[in-house]
């Protein structure tokens, strides 16, 4: 788990943080945190110190939406070769899921990125071929430069890209749980860098730090955010320097201005988020797979879809519950009959929480 040096760093940084006998409650945006988190037994660890750690809306399959795997479900009906990652395809819309649909013979592909569906597109030249795009900043730019390159006529995405920095802000402003820090994505703030959370420093006095993904980065991160309220500070530092720079990645966010502009995007288990979405801007129309397939969508766009049955991880994704408070966790849902997303991704609280428990 630890090397020796860090071993006598994390020892430091746990009896600094117990010297400071806090009762705090800290909240992260990251797939990849929350299984170094709980791989490692940092959660377990800290809790000891009185800290708990919660994580928010940081996977991108979770916070898709039931109506977006409609929409791919409608499109794979109507004949169309539908494309996603493997995580998005076992998620379980109202009804069904992709892979169920797969199943009947409907035309359904995993990728392992974009450029795998445009090359499907090209060797299908009659068909069309739809991918769906999903994920945060960090994904986003990818799909930029792919319609940067001129893809073929027959391919268009559906989008489901979002924002992590409103997302934040309507956790704050709806107020249903304490957070007395924030911790936030490495991945995603190598691309945005880490002013665009400075507001949320500046108007809600929120503590926020940019934490690796190494256990010797959570805690130091967790240190920082305890340093910042002892002395009664609100900024946004930056734990993962190595790899984060203020202005982020200048490239990167050139093709997410260039190609995308914000919308206002509901998430799984919040209402509409201002801003928060990614749509793709006029110019790129052709690949826009809503536009392009309207008359097929149209009856799902009205329609309202509801959460399956029993399934909480809207509110997990809020931070107001953990897996272990739902009574299906472990029990109806688990990785191989999933309610819902949660326990699918790789990055949802309830699938990590359930490979690590034995552990």
């Amino acid at each position: 788990m630890f090397s020796l040096k860090d071993k006598k760093l994390a020892n430091d940084i746990v009896s600094k943080i117990k010297e400071a006998n806090v009762k705090l409650k800290f909240m992260h945006v990251c797939g990849t945190h929350q299984d170094t988190l709980v791989k490692h037994g940092i959660d377990s660890l800290l809790k000891k110190c009185g800290i708990e750690i919660g994580q928010g809306p940081g996977c991108p399959v979770c916070v898709t939406t039931p109506k977006e795997i409609e929409e791919m479900l409608v499109l794979a009906r109507s004949g169309k070769i539908v494309t996603s990652f493997g995580d998005m395809i076992n998620v379980p819309g109202e009804h069904f899921s992709l892979r169920s649909i797969k199943e009947e013979g409907h035309d359904v592909r995993m990728v392992y990125g974009i450029e795998d569906a445009v090359k499907i597109a090209e060797e299908n030249p009659g068909e069309d071929v739809v991918f769906m795009a999903v994920g945060f900043e960090t994904t986003a730019p990818t799909t930029g430069s792919v319609l940067y390159s001129n893809p073929p006529n027959n391919f268009s995405i559906l989008c489901c890209h979002r924002t992590i920095p409103q997302a934040l802000k309507a956790i704050i402003e709806m107020g249903e749980v304490k957070i007395d820090g924030l911790i936030e994505p490495g991945h995603v703030s190598t691309i945005i860098g880490t002013k665009p959370y400075e507001y949320l420093s500046k108007n809600y006095k929120i503590p926020q730090v940019v934490a690796g993904f190494e256990p010797i980065d959570i805690l130091m991160g967790c240190w920082m955010l305890v340093d910042q309220i002892k002395n009664n500070k609100a900024l946004v530092q930056n734990e993962y320097k190595r790899a984060v720079h203020p202005e982020g990645n200048i490239k990167a966010k050139k093709i997410l201005k260039d190609v995308f502009e914000p919308c206002d995007i509901k998430w799984r288990g919040f209402p509409v988020i201002k801003d928060s979405g990614l749509k793709l801007k006029n110019k790129f129309e052709d690949f826009d797979a809503r536009k392009k397939f309207e008359d097929v969508l149209a009856d799902v766009q009205n329609k309202k879809f509801s959460e399956p049955e029993g399934c909480r991880c809207g509110e997990l994704l809020r931070g107001l519950l953990t897996p272990f408070d739902c009574p299906l966790f472990g029990q109806a849902c688990t990785p191989e009959t999933p309610v819902g997303p949660c326990m699918v991704s790789v990055e949802g609280s309830c699938n990590i929480e359930y490979r690590y428990k034995e552990k």
